[in-house]
């Protein structure tokens, strides 16, 4: 077992946030949800201080901190999807309110950035000839098309 858990800072959505998480991606759930029990910051007595959740089989916390954090491309969540119907639905649900960005990327509605990928993509990075032709196809595409990768990886 994992003794790192991402902890995701809202300034007061993190309840909100998990529960859009969580109904997006397989394997995911709310595990619990803390209340504060002292005056904090953020959260009043009796507000949602942390959520704990479990993410596509991750465990993560999503704390509401009291004030606005931005996310930086520095750190994305990267969803590898086995088919493209669950690619288009995962990065469907994502987009919704966000920002769709260049190469499978995009920005939710929390601002924090994301990478849909196809499930085998760094199987396919780890071949120099495979990933050079997927990476030209990936350049090209903003939501990626698994079949286009597919043939170029093929045709390498």
């Amino acid at each position: 077992m994992s003794r790192i858990t991402p902890c995701l800072w809202f300034k007061d959505q993190a309840e909100e946030a998990a529960r859009f998480y969580t109904s997006i991606l397989p394997d995911s759930r709310i595990d619990k949800v803390h209340r504060a029990t002292v005056e904090t910051p953020g959260p009043k007595v009796g507000d949602v201080l942390m959520v704990e959740f479990t993410l596509a089989g991750q465990k993560m916390q999503a704390l509401n901190g009291g004030m606005d954090a931005e996310y930086g491309l520095a750190v994305s969540m990267s969803f590898g999807a086995r088919d493209q119907a669950e690619l288009d639905r995962v990065w469907d649900r994502l987009l919704e309110g966000g920002a769709a960005q260049q190469c499978g990327w995009l920005a939710d509605r929390y601002g924090l950035h994301w990478q849909i990928v196809p499930a085998n993509m760094a199987e396919i990075m780890a071949d120099p000839a495979k990933a050079r032709a997927a990476m030209t196809e990936v350049f090209r595409m903003v939501k990626l098309d698994i079949a286009t990768i597919e043939k170029a990886v093929a045709d390498a």
